[in-house]
């Protein structure tokens, strides 16, 4: 069946291509068409023709150099440094010889695409290698580094894997679409290990596969990989949300236990979900504690992942066509739009997402072509979860941070990773750059600087402030001089002894990291204060000083030490990458067009069940809120 698709689609190109392209042939490598010609410039060149034969066959088409055409590597390197300005300042070109395309690396990659994609093209039409273009961070990545190295020490193998991954997108369909089911696996009525099975006649698609990190035992950690309904032979694709633990960390397992199918997310959900997927493993490797997989199964999901960015339609599998919206949760994070049949049935799955405009992101998308079903989280669902603005929740810590300067303290906020620091970052750096706050030291501590290294090779993901800034003004908050790379124990000690400082380190409950040393260090001074800017949760540290304790027993040089707490402890609400009830509300009110059905997930459950019966009140709209193991008819 996938050869016949594959004739009528080359016929259908051959027909709309001018007589004078040479091509050599047309390969499906997983969802795009793949052409390969001995004469790129004239496909390349006429940028309409392509986008209207995409829309004619509707699937994405790609424009390669047979290999008899491209010019010598040598010779291609001077021809591109001759064709893109100095200005671009490419920092690396290096060749994929399966792809037949050419890396280029530069610190400025819009000089290199050129005005309209002209600069580009030149390179395609005087080397015939086809220019993949990628921005060198700011701030040196490793993860970045380690990811683009996979990529490129596995073209091989991954073109193989496209290859068969195109024959099963499109080798048709077997049966009428005419029903779909979700079955919850994870995070339905409670928060973590976010997993849930999507079912066609045709196709199985899992959305997100988590892990709960605060799980007493390994039965609450995972998901229910184990229900009648999943089998990893049948397995089409894997669609993660965002890079959080609670929606990805369980994804390498999925490679150890067999899988070798695609995972789909969005470039900077690739790259966090390594970092914090291999962060995750070492801090089990440090516990004793060792997890079903390894770093190798990580390296194998890299090999297999696809990114799409926000707004590309794309065949996943038979009968199921995916797009991305942005949900304004952290850097990446994806709404999740699925077509399933030939339009029988639209469902829209929002992972975690903010509703409100934030210093770091645009809030999440709420038009979309079509959306008969909407699962959607509910971690704030309660009628009661209302937080404070954004801006009172900024006055309200830059009042409290003005305090503890002019008092000669320092100022510890644990952090996550990943979102909020990054969000606290520009916050602290527009207060201090219009005087607002006194110029001290800014100390970055454990992942947030390499997380942050992500964020500034991902400019485009973020708000359109930022993007302004970055672009247009040449202001890039995140590599201002006021912050400060902690990289060992004695910076620690002696920015603990010196003057006053804001330091913001992981992690964000005080469940283990450097935070926690910090804690030790200034929490017996009254000058100094401890600033929460996230959830704590029950049983963790900071949920115990968030509740008053005032003598803390800790592990300090292999013994139990008690620190009297007597540094000032604040809790700031506001700065959540979640959308509270009211935005929730208002998310479903303005949700176009306006759906059937909706589905809530990822909340405690009363949470996910108020904020459901709320929304079959106020807007008459058919709610579920399903629990773990439940199977849900949505077609």
């Amino acid at each position: 069946m996938t050869s016949e698709i594959l004739e009528d689609t080359k016929k259908t190109i051959m027909k709309k291509l001018p007589d004078d392209a040479q091509v050599a042939k047309v390969e499906f490598e997983g969802p795009e068409v793949v052409i390969y010609t001995k004469n790129p410039e004239i496909i390349t060149e006429n940028g309409d023709l392509i986008r209207n034969l995409a829309k004619d066959i509707r699937k994405r088409i790609i424009i390669r150099s047979d290999k008899s055409v491209l010019l010598d590597p040598e010779k291609t390197i001077d021809k591109i440094h001759e064709i893109v300005p100095e200005g671009a300042e490419i920092t690396n070109i290096y060749f994929d010889d399966i792809t037949c395309e050419v890396v280029i690396e530069a610190k400025k990659p819009g000089l290199v695409i050129g005005k309209y994609g002209a600069t580009s093209r030149k390179v395609v039409k005087n080397t015939g290698w086809a220019p993949k273009i990628l921005r060198t961070p700011p701030i040196s990545s490793e993860i970045i580094g380690k990811v683009r190295t996979i990529l490129k020490n596995n073209s091989k193998e991954r073109k193989k894997t496209l290859q068969e991954l195109g024959r099963r997108i499109h080798q048709g369909t077997k049966y009428e679409s005419d029903w779909a089911r979700v079955t919850s696996m994870g995070g339905f009525k409670e928060v973590g290990r976010s997993c849930m099975l999507l079912q066609t006649p045709n196709s199985r698609v899992l959305l997100d596969c988590g892990v709960n990190v605060a799980a007493p035992d390994d039965k609450g950690s995972y998901p229910y990989l184990n229900v009648p309904e999943f089998s990893i032979d049948e397995l089409d694709a894997v669609i993660i949300s965002h890079a959080h633990l609670d929606h990805c960390g369980f994804l390498p397992y999925l490679y150890h236990y067999g899988y070798e199918g695609p995972v789909f997310c969005t470039t900077p959900t690739r790259d966090l979900m390594t970092l914090l997927q291999l962060d995750y493993i070492d801090i089990a490797h440090r516990e004793d504690n060792p997890l079903p997989f390894n770093v190798k199964h990580v390296q194998k999901s890299i090999k297999h992942t696809i990114t799409l960015d926000y707004g590309e339609v794309t065949d996943i599998s038979p009968d199921i066509r995916l797009t991305f919206h942005n949900a304004g949760h952290i850097l990446g994070s994806a709404m999740s739009h699925m077509h399933i049949g030939d339009g029988q049935h639209n469902l829209v799955y929002t992972g975690d997402f903010k509703y409100e405009r934030s210093r770091l992101l645009e809030p999440a998308t709420n038009r979309f072509p079509r959306a008969e079903t909407v699962i959607m989280e509910s971690t704030y669902g309660g009628h009661e979860d209302v937080q404070p603005s954004r801006n009172s929740a900024e006055k309200e810590m830059m009042k409290t941070i003005y305090k503890t300067l002019k008092r000669g303290g320092k100022v510890l906020v644990p952090v996550f990773a990943v979102g909020r620091a990054q969000e606290l970052m520009v916050v602290l750096e527009e207060y201090m750059r219009h005087g607002m706050i006194d110029e001290v030291p800014i100390y970055i501590d454990g992942m947030i600087w390499e997380a942050t290294a992500i964020h500034t090779a991902r400019p485009e993901y973020l708000s359109k402030d930022l993007r302004d800034q970055i672009f247009h003004m040449g202001r890039n908050p995140f590599i201002s001089d006021a912050f400060h790379k902690v990289q060992n124990i004695n910076q620690r000690m002696e920015l603990v002894e010196g003057e006053p400082s804001i330091i913001l380190s992981t992690s964000g409950m005080l469940t283990g990291g450097n935070s926690v040393e910090y804690f030790k260090w200034l929490s017996e001074d009254e000058r100094n204060t401890l600033i929460f800017v996230g959830y704590q949760s029950e049983g963790s540290l900071g949920r115990r000083i968030q509740k008053g304790w005032k003598e803390v027993p800790l592990q300090d040089e292999g013994k139990t030490k008690v620190f009297n707490v007597k540094m000032e402890i604040k809790t700031i609400n506001g700065f959540s990458g979640h959308s509270n009830r009211r935005q929730l509300m208002e998310y479903v009110k303005r949700l176009n067009p306006k759906p059937e059905k909706v589905i809530t997930c990822h909340g405690d459950p009363y949470k996910a069940v108020d904020l459901a019966s709320s929304i079959h009140r106020s807007f008459k709209i058919e709610t579920k809120t399903p629990i773990n193991l439940d199977s849900t008819r949505i077609q």
